[in-house]
């Protein structure tokens, strides 16, 4: 069985929404940034503090390669995710493959000043510049869903009709 994965900025709803389509259609829910935690026994900003963010994408990457083996999940992955190349080749690989989208405005307005969140904390510019730069690689995944004026509930039913019928 395939995968439902939902990437995307952070901010997007990847998580909540995810954990809403994993209940719905019976399908386990892992989110990617959890098992980085959980193997490094660090939480991601301690990571970024301690060894830098080079090494947090590789083992991003490699708990991405991980997961995208299995089947019958709904993966949410961090933001930052798909600046590994191998990474999109992975989740494209069978999945159904999601990125939600997000207004700057309504991202930093769910976001706020969360600590756990260390690429946020310098304000909404270094946001705006980081959304920026990643929109050419978030605009090569095949399915868009702007979560900006949608409920959680609402992005999770398009997502399962999406899964539902491709």
């Amino acid at each position: 069985m395939r995968n439902i994965v939902l990437t995307g900025f952070m901010g997007t709803g990847k998580t909540t929404v995810g954990q809403i389509v994993a209940t719905q259609t019976g399908l386990a829910f892992v989110d990617t940034d959890a098992v980085i935690v959980a193997r490094a026994e660090q939480s991601i900003a301690e990571i970024f503090a301690a060894q830098g963010e080079p090494a947090f994408r590789a083992l991003e990457a490699e708990v991405c390669a991980d997961l995208a083996a299995g089947g019958g999940q709904v993966i949410a992955t961090g933001g930052g995710a798909l600046l590994d190349p191998r990474t999109v080749e992975v989740f494209a690989d069978g999945n159904l493959f999601v990125c939600l989208m997000c207004d700057l405005d309504e991202i930093a307005r769910r976001i706020g000043d969360d600590p756990l969140r260390p690429l946020a904390r310098d304000g909404i510019e270094r946001l705006a510049r980081l959304l920026e730069s990643r929109r050419p690689i978030y605009a090569r995944v095949p399915h868009q869903i702007d979560t900006s004026s949608l409920t959680p509930q609402q992005a999770a039913e398009e997502i399962i009709r999406l899964w539902q019928h491709t």
